[in-house]
């Protein structure tokens, strides 16, 4: 593996502090790959073999069940994926695929689980990104709960514009259709709330967002940082 992506994973929080000799051997199993868009990377059920690093491109993390699929979240990088279940030794919960030309590093579970029994600065790390991902879904609970489809897309918006620095025009990450199975709404909701929003001064054409009344926007969104993180 090239070292200038070595440099980039110990760069991680979770690996930042960890011994070096433990962490050349976690990367002696590891190697990194280039995928197309849309492979699939692991699937629900299966065993959880290898730690995942994205370096550039996206993933998504979808779930399946009686015929109904939903996103349940895009993991951008430089992050990890599925961190639980690799220290567990148990079974995926959710499949991942890429959405666009993505590389990804993989890193041998067992090597994973061999280290964080040895480091503890490695475990102390793997234990705060769990709490992190944790809250991340207390998060989401909270707002499919809680908020109805238009303030969830004019919270999303929101969260969005801000991984822009605030630009008052930017592009959507990812297609509609996915959009929508992630907000928990489908996609004929979905139309609904982006026509709903125009006159809060929202414009959303193809994957374009335009935010002209910032002030209104905010005030039907109500963010709460008990809520929204930007980086979610």
């Amino acid at each position: 593996m090239p070292d200038s992506y070595k440099a980039e994973i110990r760069s991680l929080a979770i690996f930042e502090h960890m011994a070096d000799a433990n962490f050349e051997a976690i990367m002696r199993g590891a190697y990194v790959q280039n995928f197309p868009p849309q492979v699939d990377l692991i699937t629900e059920g299966d065993t959880a073999d290898f730690m995942h690093v994205v370096i550039s491109g996206s993933v998504e993390l979808f779930a399946t069940w009686n015929g109904r699929e939903t996103t349940m979240s895009v993991v951008r990088p430089i992050s990890t994926f599925i961190l639980a279940a690799t220290i567990k030794d148990a079974h995926y919960l959710m499949s991942a695929r890429t959405l666009e030309k993505s590389r990804v590093i993989m890193l041998p579970s067992s090597d994973v689980r061999r280290v964080f029994d040895e480091d503890h600065k490695f475990a102390r790390a793997v234990v705060t990104e769990l709490a992190q991902c944790y809250r991340a879904v207390v998060k989401n609970s909270k707002e499919l709960k809680l908020r109805t489809s238009l303030e969830r897309l004019a919270n999303h918006l929101l969260r969005q514009q801000a991984r822009t620095n605030g630009a008052a025009n930017f592009e959507l990450t990812i297609e509609k259709r996915k959009l929508a199975s992630q907000l928990g709404m489908t996609p004929e909701n979905l139309s609904r709330a982006i026509k709903a929003l125009r006159p809060y001064g929202v414009t959303i054409q193809g994957t374009t967002v335009q935010i002209a009344k910032q002030d209104d926007l905010v005030q039907l969104a109500k963010p709460t940082p008990l809520i929204d993180d930007p980086a979610f």
